[in-house]
């Protein structure tokens, strides 16, 4: 009998579980040549094959009947936001219940877990743990400002034009259900903390970040999504400000080093200026430093603010 000398498609290009090399007519002798490579019961990859992360999590999931893709893994896959030192992670995490045996998988970090039929869907053909399900998992291991960022990105509204929904991914009562159910989970109390920060309304970690930082500071707590012209849905808009006090914050990110966002960028700043308003504008530097010297910044201009506007007394700056 002649030799099997390639392996079939889709085999060739990503890990695969033995029940696919079977069901694609490969032999039990073909998956010992040196071009596979057995990374597991029951799960093998191509010699050649470069790292990939679907790919992985797919064959993974195929040999692991009742478990599902979760943590770090689920939150990679569906760009949920993740601190820069958690973005690239090649780590495989697989949770299962606590009626399967343990995970023992080399080079895979199992989870034994309680969790609801509603906290795990199937996406594409991938068992994976919902978004807001991901993000009280990541809860025992993000810091406190990491886990606020990644829930206001659940909470905030999508942007019609720019976005392919028109609704957010969770919402405050479905996140405190959802935390409700799980009283002994480890992490739950930095969940909670988390729940009592969010906000809807954070285009970005960044202006999660700052609205944090302004909060360690004891300064009034900003309106988000603050537009010049309340009801006009034309009107620019600041990313964080206080109306009374006319003060717009900006944070711009790399992307706004681009020529044409840049000057729609100077535009924006130019209506705020034009109606009164002092506008603050801050960058990757000032993430870079905490916001401490933007936080700084803001307590100079409430300040001023204060003194322009001494009506606004609800809204004095407290050192």
């Amino acid at each position: 009998m002649r030799k099997q000398e390639f392996l079939p498609p889709p085999l060739a290009t990503a890990p695969f579980t033995f029940d696919a090399a079977l069901t694609s007519g490969v032999t039990l002798n073909r998956l010992r040549r040196k071009d596979v490579i057995n990374v597991g019961r029951g799960l093998y990859r191509p010699a050649d094959w470069d790292f990939d992360l679907e790919g992985a999590a797919r064959a993974l999931s195929a040999a692991s009947p009742g478990a599902w893709i979760s943590h770090v893994t689920a939150a990679r896959l569906r760009c949920q936001l993740l601190p820069p030192w958690l973005s690239d992670s090649a780590e495989l995490h697989l949770s299962k219940p606590r009626s399967l045996p343990s995970v023992r998988r080399k080079g895979v970090i199992g989870h034994t877990v309680l969790a609801l039929e509603d906290e795990i869907e199937l996406v594409d053909g991938l068992r994976l743990s919902t978004r807001i399900r991901t993000w009280l998992d990541l809860a025992r291991v993000l810091p406190l400002h990491d886990l606020v960022s990644m829930g206001d990105e659940l909470i905030r509204i999508p942007r019609v034009d720019f976005e392919s929904r028109t609704q957010p991914y969770a919402t405050m009562p479905g996140l405190r259900i959802l935390v409700g159910r799980h009283p002994n989970l480890q992490g739950i109390v930095r969940a909670r903390e988390a729940l009592d920060l969010m906000r809807v309304g954070a285009d970005s970690a960044p202006e999660s970040k700052l609205r944090l930082a302004i909060a360690r500071a004891n300064l009034p707590e900003p309106e988000l999504q603050v537009p010049l012209r309340a009801g006009d849905a034309r009107s620019p808009s600041a990313d964080l400000g206080y109306r009374p006090r006319r003060l717009a914050i900006q944070y711009d990110g790399e992307h706004h080093l681009d020529d044409a966002q840049s000057l729609s960028d100077r535009r924006r700043d130019r209506a705020f200026e034009s109606a009164g308003w002092t506008v603050l504008v801050f960058d990757r530097d000032d993430l870079a430093d905490d916001f401490g010297r933007a936080v700084e910044r803001i307590k100079r201009a409430l300040r001023n603010g204060w003194l322009d506007h001494p009506q606004a007394s609800g809204f004095a700056s407290r050192d």
